[in-house]
Order: structure tokens, then C-alpha cells, then sequence
């Protein structure tokens, strides 16, 4: 009788998606090792948090930690017009003194005092006083 010897076999062998033995060390270890650096340097940063020389380490290290906890904010907005388009201004270079004035009338309140009272928001109005 004569037996075989290599070649594929029915049910032989490690399954078709499934990790090998060394990968799923390797994977332990190195998800030990992210483990053991995110809690050493997150330690790092409470300390300078807390700790630290001056007050602007202190507050960046202080976003780090939000940052990692809560996830980096978008840092742009897009903004546009009606139906995505551009969106419309308004030229007033060439708007007289009373048309200026209707506008404030209008449109001052909804931008609240702002500590404003000339009502001059180019600033380059005359001086009271």
C-alpha cells in the first residue's frame, strides 16, 4: 500500500481568514505596548496639566487631553449661498451718509451693542467730545 505524501488536504491546515499563531502574539504585544505608552503619556500630560512651568503648557497640554478623550474639532467650515452657490455681499463703499444710516437703523440691533455707541463700525467717523 502506498501512502501519500504532500500536497493539499481536505480539512488540513489553518483556516482561510484566521490569524496565525505568531501574528496573534505579535498583535497581543503590540496592543500591550500602545496600552502601556497612551497611559504613560497620558500621566505626562496630567502632570504638565497641573503642574507645569508656565500657562501656556499647561493649557496645551490640557487640549491634548480633550483631544484625545473627545476627538480633535474640524478645524474649517465651508460656507455658501443659496443652493451651494457663492454667497451674496453687498457693496456700501459707495453708500451715502443717510443710506449708512438706514442700514444701522435696520440691521444695528440684531448685532447687539458689541460696546459700540458711535455707531461707526469702520471707525472713521469724527470723534464725540
Amino acid at each position: 500500500m502506498r501512502t501519500h505524501h504532500g500536497g493539499k488536504r481536505a480539512g488540513a491546515g489553518r483556516p482561510k481568514g484566521r490569524a496565525s499563531r505568531a501574528t496573534i502574539q505579535q498583535k497581543g504585544t503590540l496592543s500591550d505596548l500602545a496600552r502601556q505608552h497612551t497611559a504613560i503619556a497620558l500621566k505626562a500630560l496630567v502632570d504638565v496639566a497641573t503642574k507645569g512651568e508656565s500657562e501656556s503648557a499647561r493649557v496645551a497640554a490640557a487640549n491634548h487631553i480633550l483631544d484625545r478623550g473627545y476627538g480633535r474639532p474640524t478645524q474649517s467650515h465651508e460656507h455658501s449661498g443659496p443652493d451651494g452657490g457663492p454667497i451674496s455681499v453687498a457693496d456700501l463703499t459707495h453708500a451715502t451718509e443717510e443710506q449708512l444710516a438706514a442700514l444701522e437703523a435696520i440691521f444695528g440691533p440684531l448685532a447687539g451693542s458689541g460696546g459700540d455707541d458711535e455707531g461707526d463700525p469702520g471707525g472713521e467717523g469724527s470723534a464725540a467730545g
